[in-house]
């Protein structure tokens, strides 16, 4: 890999998403349309089409009817349908973008979130579900989840940004109720799957690579914002805590939950595929509990969401 590269495109050294929410900064002016097409479509995807990432699809054990099936399907539906409505409202972000360069930086999120929609979509195609069968399965798994938590949470960013034309409130709806919420339950999904569906773990990966470069960026867009107006602290404080209780009263918690149980039925069938992986450091995943994992999950989605409150100078959110 060239020595060019920058290191948060780079399939061997890329930083989780914690470790990139952490101390990742990037700014739109870095990660312009240039730097998408050579970095990102140039080099990140072309290595996907050329082999040299393997993706080694999913093992029997997942492929196979079962519980651990119908968590990933239920998962990558799910995903789909977020992918869908946060590439929809991309579009009215880039509309408002004020200047050119976050214009180019946002266009090129929107065709990122497209392309992650597609990315799960497929990944439901590999593990077997009829393509004439696909809309039908996703609306059965995920379909109830949507609406209950995914409708209410793009309703609350479209009044910001289609209603309301508040780019910079959509900058922040965005980087941190969908990005700084998703990212690192998409963190968990990726070690999770790792040995049990290598295919379905490089998907998340690879978004995950996406999701850290938005996550950075936006954040550095808010923050210069209000470096440049701080009088704008007050409105933008309003948006995010209105949106985060919004958040804490969705049954997102009653999602997961119905997932893990899934996988949980069928880790008694992986003990042996598993063995001694750990899922995160001193912890055998085929020893961590549905409520271990929520509890895991939403303790880095937390941790997300507060550094980037910090970086952006919105102390004031946080916790």
């Amino acid at each position: 890999m060239s020595q060019h590269q920058p290191v948060e495109t780079d399939w061997d050294r890329a930083p989780s998403v914690l470790e990139g929410a952490a101390d990742l900064e990037l700014t739109p002016q870095q990660c312009d349309l240039p730097y998408w097409l050579e970095h990102v479509a140039g080099t990140m995807l072309r290595r996907l089409k050329d082999g040299t990432v393997k993706d080694a699809g999913p093992t029997d054990l997942v492929r196979s009817a079962g519980p651990l099936r119908d968590a990933v399907i239920d998962e990558f539906a799910f995903r789909h349908l977020a992918e869908e409505k946060a590439t929809r409202a991309l579009g009215f972000l880039v509309h408002h973008a004020p200047d050119s360069t976050c214009l180019e930086f946002f266009t090129t999120q929107l065709v990122d979130e497209a392309r992650h929609a597609r990315a799960f979509r497929d990944h439901l195609l590999t593990l077997g579900v009829p393509a004439e069968d696909l809309a039908r399965t996703v609306e059965r798994a995920a379909g109830q989840a949507a609406a209950d938590v995914l409708d209410p949470l793009e309703e609350f960013g479209l009044t910001v940004l289609r209603d309301q034309g508040d780019f910079y409130g959509g900058v922040l709806v965005l980087t941190v109720l969908v990005e700084g919420v998703l990212a690192p339950a998409a963190e968990l999904s990726e070690r999770k799957w790792r040995r049990l569906d290598p295919g379905a773990a490089l998907v998340e990966r690879g978004a995950n690579m996406d999701e850290i470069r938005h996550l950075a960026v936006g954040s550095a867009v808010v923050r210069q914002h209000l470096i440049d107006h701080p009088e704008e602290q007050g409105r933008l404080l309003d948006i995010i805590r209105r949106g985060r209780r919004l958040w804490e009263n969705l049954p997102m918690e009653r999602v997961l939950h119905r997932r893990e149980t899934l996988f949980q039925e069928g880790l008694r069938d992986a003990a042996g595929l598993l063995g001694d992986y750990e899922v995160w450091d001193g912890r055998r995943l085929v020893d961590t509990t549905v409520e271990e994992r929520m509890a895991t999950a939403e303790s880095w989605s937390a941790r997300t969401q507060d550094t980037r409150l910090r970086y952006m100078l919105l102390d004031g959110a946080v916790g």
